[in-house]
């Protein structure tokens, strides 16, 4: 199996015309002299955690944030790196696939090459399973050939996603000593990245000169803070699955008596199903995060749908499509205390065919309420983080099963007065996953490749390459590096036993922030949506021409410019300093021990434990 990797592949001609794709480089990137303006020490987003992230990462929490600046930036403090020897590096897939994964290994070795062309990038196949086992390929400009700009995580392959156990950490540092490697890079998500943090803090207590560093990539688009704007294969994902969704309204459309229930990938966060709503307009979401702030059950949810499903029948109007995403079936609290049950039961070594003898006289009864198909994907085995299994259970054929049945009822008793209800169901999970990678992702993903070389030769360990100002053209991006550790909170407590996160320092999965700008577009625009059918087709994947450019919705309406923000900040202090130095006069002095006394009154406020939201 192992031969299969890397080898050359017979491509399309839109395969190779996209392989011959150069994507861009923001100018600070650019020419082979590195400059690093190391910013202030980092703490952590919540203080009431601080406590224990450096308790658990003394060797690698509070580092500075490191920007990489332009040739032209006038930067008295910052290091300019311009001896560049030769380095080994090794890089591993460990989170699920996502379009664009490719580029990040294609950026790291033209950066590695470029500084200096003796360094030589190791690929480890299959994953974390090839990094324990030390199976590795050189990646040169002929491996790369066929996936340069192409989906899937094909050339090396990804198997388990957890580096995590004493053996586990054990095995990475062994690799890595063996191979004489300078630095690991691990492109992945939330669990992915978590394990970089800890090997990295591993790593220097053990005094093993190998770098961690980590890189956002996963296509729930759940990797999300301050620090990171949107994760690589997120963009690719929500346009290939828009252009499916739309096509499905186009055909609700056509036919006119059929309701569409289209379920999303995402895990437990919304991300894909909400920026797909905001890009092909469905006629209704249901998101998990709505669900779980409301407390929402399945009997709410379901007659929220039927309610909308009679609203439009009293305007004609005997179809829609509804989106769900995958988690929703845990944001349900009587179905996420079932799962409870039930997982640990099967812990407990119960067998599935007994589960149901011995559920709590509440959860059996809901248990025997629900139909046979999803009874049965329930029983699977759960996650290692004791989540069930998203994307084998049916939420869509559920909801649509109770709304049929409730919509029967309404008939029946003559409150509804439409057509009769049809329903269709479609898992959108995998269709996307090996997509050719926007044009977007093919940039960003490269870059941060880019951004992965520099982080070594600025000698910094545990960080994460971060792209900022995103939504902007790509010789404006801000290009940094943030510790991952600043990145961590701390769950006080969880949902249900079993969570081995709780009271563990960890990049926790972000959840769609409902006081923020893209929910609140969705909510201006909800009932236009479910009435109207002002369906949006934003078609295929566009790599030349007007659609090209085209950046997620929920990317471009946030605000999101953390290290903007941050530099602005490091200038207004800087003129302070300049303005009040001794010397001045006394009102100028006075003015400004007012001022910053308010500040840092107000600023103290907002920033203590008692007043900073606490992720759970």
């Amino acid at each position: 199996m192992d031969a299969d990797y890397g080898i050359a592949r017979e491509l399309s001609d839109l395969q190779k015309h996209r392989s011959q794709y150069q994507p861009e480089l923001p100018p600070c990137l650019q020419g082979t002299t590195v400059r690093v303006e190391l910013g202030d020490t980092t703490t952590a987003s919540d203080p009431s955690g601080e406590h224990t992230i450096s308790r658990s990462f003394p060797h690698t929490y509070g580092q500075p944030l490191a920007h990489f600046l332009r040739a032209t930036a006038k930067v008295t403090d910052a290091q300019i790196i311009t001896e560049h020897p030769a380095k080994r590096v090794g890089v591993v897939f460990c989170g699920r696939q996502s379009p664009g994964g490719h580029n990040v290994i294609w950026g790291i070795h033209d950066a590695l090459k470029i500084h200096n062309p003796n360094s030589t990038l190791l690929g480890f196949l299959g994953g974390s399973e090839g990094l324990f086992a030390q199976k590795t390929l050189e990646i040169t400009n002929d491996v790369l050939s066929t996936y340069k700009n192409q989906g899937g995580y094909d050339m090396l392959g990804r198997t388990k996603d957890q580096i995590r156990s004493t053996e586990q950490v054990s095995a990475a540092m062994a690799a890595c000593k063996t191979l004489k490697l300078d630095a690991l890079i691990i492109v992945g998500g939330v669990t992915s990245n978590t394990d970089a943090a800890q090997l990295a803090e591993t790593f220097t207590e053990a005094k093993c000169q190998t770098k961690v560093v980590g890189v956002p990539v996963t296509l729930n688009g759940d990797l999300k803070n301050q620090f990171v704007e949107i994760n690589v294969g997120f963009d690719t994902i929500c346009k290939v699955n828009s252009q499916l969704i739309s096509n499905v309204c186009t055909d609700a459309l056509s036919a006119e008596k059929y309701y569409y229930f289209i379920r999303l990938m995402g895990r437990k966060a919304s991300h894909v199903a909400l920026e797909c709503t905001l890009q092909s307009h469905p006629n209704m979401v249901i998101l998990g995060e709505e669900v779980a702030a409301s407390k929402l059950t399945l009997f709410d949810i379901t007659n929220k749908i039927c309610d909308a499903v009679q609203a439009r029948a009293e305007q004609d109007k005997n179809h829609g499509v509804v989106l769900l995403p995958e988690g929703l079936i845990e944001s349900i609290p009587e179905v996420y205390a079932l799962l409870q049950e039930i997982h640990g039961l099967l812990r407990q070594g119960v067998s599935a065919d007994k589960i149901s003898s011995q559920l709590s006289p509440w959860a059996s009864a809901l248990f025997e309420f629900l139909p046979p198909f999803i009874k049965k994907q329930l029983l699977l085995y759960p996650e290692s983080d004791d989540s069930a299994q998203l994307s084998q259970i049916e939420t869509e054929k559920l909801i649509a099963h109770l709304v049929e049945t409730e919509m029967n009822k309404r008939l029946k008793e003559g409150t509804y007065k439409g057509e009769k209800f049809n329903a269709i169901c479609h898992f959108f999970g995998y269709q996307a996953r090996g997509s050719l990678p926007s044009k977007f992702d093919c940039d960003y993903a490269y870059v941060l490749g880019h951004i992965c070389y520099h982080i070594l030769a600025a000698g910094l360990n545990g960080y994460m390459a971060t792209v900022t100002n995103l939504k902007n053209p790509v010789n404006k991006w801000r290009c940094a590096a943030a510790p991952i550790t600043a990145m961590m909170t701390v769950k006080r407590y969880g949902r249900g036993p079993g969570n081995a996160a709780i009271g563990k320092p960890a990049v926790h999965p972000a959840t769609v922030d409902l006081k923020g700008k893209a929910y609140e577009l969705l909510s201006q625009n909800a009932t236009k949506f479910l009435l109207d059918d002002v369906y949006r087709n934003p078609g295929p994947l566009q790599f030349d021409g007007s659609g090209a450019d085209a950046k997620a919705v929920t990317l471009c309406v946030e605000d999101q410019d953390y290290m903007g923000r941050i530099k602005k900040l490091q200038e207004y202090l800087g003129k302070v300093r300049t303005i009040v130095k001794p010397g001045c006069s006394q009102d100028v002095l006075k003015a400004a021990l007012s001022a910053m006394a308010s500040v840092t009154d107000i600023l103290s406020l907002m920033s203590s434990p008692s007043t900073v939201n606490t992720p759970f």
